[in-house]
């Protein structure tokens, strides 16, 4: 064989017949310890102003939303005041949106019923904001944020706009920055948003103070059909959706319609004046979404006439600001640096059981009162 095989693909030799071996690419030069040193020193991109943030959003700014969105959910000190500078010049461009929560058990198809609901308001001509509350692990503290993943089609639509945030077992917090978030979406110019939640339990109660309607998606042939929710969350729903009524399943999604139909007459009467509906659907066929959405037309109808609409508003907000109250005191005590100091402390004496916690937590206080 030729010297000059010895240092290329010998395979590609002509004694080697029908083999053949691509010669690849070009190896990269290996990183030096400047490269990295440069690429650690860069500059990080500058914060807009405010007003730059505000004329963004107003403009509709898709980027800058979501840089002033980011601001909203980051905990440095900082970036929160330029936040609320932020949200204060948005506020008086908020509140021409419908809020609509949705949540349901974890397989009920939630994501796959907010792309398919999604593209069928983006197609009439609406502009809607996705904000889901994706749930983190308690251990890692880390979180998927898949929905983009899982709604391709909507989160490709030019009329859409999806924000996953993060819960990082702080529901409460991540709750108050997607109401804020909510704030921003409407100065944008987004006329439906949806909020999505983690799954049935606390969430939905959170969620249920900042929306106008909330949209329950329940599943048929899972069992019992009453068995395994909480009368709560019913209590909240004002449509409950039978989803995945399609195929060999239509059967079994009516029998579950008429049977959760009958049970929401054993519930007192809503304030709103509203009797709850219950349909079946099929987000995967997109069949029934036209049904849900005229209840939620009829429902707002209903509540703007007689007053309900604006009362619930003006009362969400006045919770919020207690919530934001809470929310902020609690904070400023564990980041006190003398309280930080002392917890360990105290821990490992009510674990010791020298000093009973009601006691211990009555010491911290009194000592962050007295700072």
């Amino acid at each position: 064989m030729d010297a000059e095989w010895q240092h290329q693909h010998i395979e590609n030799h002509d004694d080697f017949l029908g083999l053949t071996v691509n010669s690849g690419i070009e190896q990269p030069e290996s990183f030096s310890s400047e490269s990295v040193t440069r690429f650690l020193s860069r500059k990080r991109k500058a914060l807009l102003s405010v007003d730059e943030y505000v004329r963004g959003i107003l403009e509709g700014n898709i980027t800058v939303l979501s840089q002033a969105v980011t601001l909203v959910e980051s905990s440095k000190k900082e970036h929160q005041i330029i936040a609320q500078d932020i949200i204060l010049k948005c506020l008086p461009y908020s509140g021409k949106s419908l809020r609509i929560g949705i949540t349901g058990v974890p397989g009920v198809g939630k994501s796959t019923f907010i792309e398919a609901f999604g593209k069928f308001l983006t197609n009439q001509g609406r502009r809607l904001a996705v904000l889901a509350i994706d749930p983190s692990s308690e251990r890692s503290r880390g979180s998927i944020l898949g929905d983009k993943t899982r709604m391709e089609e909507l989160a490709a639509d030019p009329h859409a706009y999806i924000r996953p945030s993060p819960s990082a077992g702080s529901l409460g917090g991540v709750a108050r920055k997607t109401r804020e978030t909510v704030i921003l979406c409407e100065a944008a110019g987004f006329d439906t948003v949806f909020i999505e939640t983690v799954g049935v339990g606390q969430s939905e109660t959170v969620v249920h103070s900042m929306v106008d309607f909330f949209l329950l998606l329940m599943l048929a042939g899972a069992g019992d059909e009453l068995q395994g929710i909480k009368r709560g969350i019913m209590e909240m729903a004002d449509v409950i959706a039978i989803n995945k009524a399609d195929g060999d399943n239509i059967h079994k999604a009516e029998l579950a319609r008429v049977q959760y139909k009958n049970a929401m007459h054993l519930f007192p009467t809503a304030d709103s004046g509203w009797t709850p509906q219950v349909f079946t659907c099929s987000a995967y066929a997109k069949t029934g979404l036209e049904q849900v959405w005229s209840a939620i037309n009829d429902y707002t109808k209903l509540t703007g006439d007689n007053g309900y609409f604006r009362y619930k508003r003006s009362e969400q907000a006045r919770f919020w600001m207690f919530e934001t109250i809470n929310d902020r005191l609690k904070s400023d005590f564990y980041l006190n640096p003398v309280i930080k100091a002392a917890l360990p402390d105290f821990e490992e004496k009510v674990q010791r059981e020298e000093i009973s916690p009601f006691s211990a937590a009555t010491q911290l206080l009194e000592n962050y009162y007295h700072l």
